[in-house]
């Protein structure tokens, strides 16, 4: 079952507040301290969810290290040309500022490339929720013959079988295994390396109890974003990533040839059902909506104000709102994202 988006005095009832009686006693930056509810600090690792009653995948040196040297490593793809950091450049928090991708041969992708960063904490990956986890998730790129292209499975292990290195690092990362070097733990690998893409920051000292670390009009963007209802959608430790929501939840949007989720489930009740972006680093990474078609903030905040909750924002609204959303801008983990060395080609080069 999914949420709903709240209302305004729903999401304060669930808080502990009333739309129209006092709200809880206040802090010194006047910020009720039930309003910080439905929000967590951001771990500094994902773990990793147990699905349909299996043990989750250890998330092991070995496995990162071995992870982020196939984030990286273009030979993932057909061309040898594209890696998982040309939609998700890490130094640019995890997006590529582009309305859609491009992959191989130049095709175009058909929905905006969401960020690495902070998605391995999300209940499902993709718009459309497709994935449940970012293990699933790094191995469809790699196969979808608009992005990396590979054949299928079996090619990409002959490719990585062929280089020592890799067979080595396999081995290392899942011993005892029979064989270590096979597809499904290429996802394994990626995603014990995405579970430590977290970007803490301000707000996360702040919900520790550090009130300076958001200004007053950071702060009194939190309020009015908890008031006016964002907080039905986006909460959690990603402020976002927990439910599927449909566009145009009040005012209608309008029709377009992208289903959302009802691609997945076949189902007309999740037409235009999208999974809740988190709103980490959200000011860095445009543009916005699942097809990127606002390049700027501002004016996707005033669209979801208006097709999500129903509002015209006021003027001082926006601008608190602009600040708060900056201010979940996060520190990048400069150390562990460092490029690795990649192993060299192989003698007689790519199979």
């Amino acid at each position: 079952m999914t949420r709903l988006l709240l209302s305004a005095s729903a999401v304060l009832a669930l808080l502990g507040g009333t739309a129209s009686a006092a709200p809880p006693r206040a802090t010194s930056t006047e910020i009720p301290a039930d309003y910080l509810l439905s929000f967590q600090p951001l771990p500094l690792r994902f773990e990793a969810p147990a699905n349909a009653g299996a043990a989750p995948p250890a998330v092991t040196s070995a496995r990162v290290a071995l992870g982020r040297q196939l984030f990286f490593d273009p030979r993932l793809s057909r061309s040898g040309r594209i890696a998982c950091t040309h939609c998700h450049d890490l130094l640019a928090f995890g997006a590529d500022g582009r309305k859609v991708s491009s992959g191989h041969a130049g095709q175009l992708g058909r929905r905006n490339a969401p960020t690495v960063y902070n998605a391995a904490g999300f209940f499902a990956q993709f718009w459309d929720g497709r994935s449940p986890d970012v293990e699933d998730q790094a191995r469809q790129p790699i196969l979808n013959p608009v992005e990396m292209a590979m054949p299928d499975g079996e090619a990409v292990v002959r490719v990585l079988a062929a280089i020592p290195e890799y067979a080595q690092a396999f081995e290392r990362a899942f011993p005892g295994e029979q064989p270590a070097l096979r597809y499904h733990n290429v996802g394994v690998a990626i995603g014990a390396f995405e579970r430590g893409l977290s970007t803490p920051g301000r707000f996360d000292a702040f919900l520790r109890g550090d009130e300076a670390a958001l200004d007053a009009r950071e702060r009194r963007g939190f309020r009015r974003f908890v008031e006016l209802g964002c907080a039905g959608c986006h909460n959690g430790p990603a402020l976002g990533g927990q439910s599927y929501e449909r566009l145009g939840h009040v005012r209608p949007a309008a029709a377009e040839a992208d289903l959302g989720r009802e691609e997945v489930t076949r189902d007309p009740a999740d037409r235009m059902r999208f999974r809740v972006p988190g709103l980490r680093n959200v000011a860095r990474t445009g543009p916005y909506y699942h097809d990127g078609r606002f390049p700027g903030l501002a004016a996707a905040v005033r669209d979801m104000a208006a097709l999500q909750v129903g509002l015209e924002l006021a003027a001082e609204d926006e601008a608190a709102l602009l600040a708060f959303l900056e201010a979940l801008t996060g520190e990048l983990p400069e150390a562990y994202i460092e490029p690795p060395v990649l192993p060299p080609d192989p003698p007689g080069g790519r199979p």
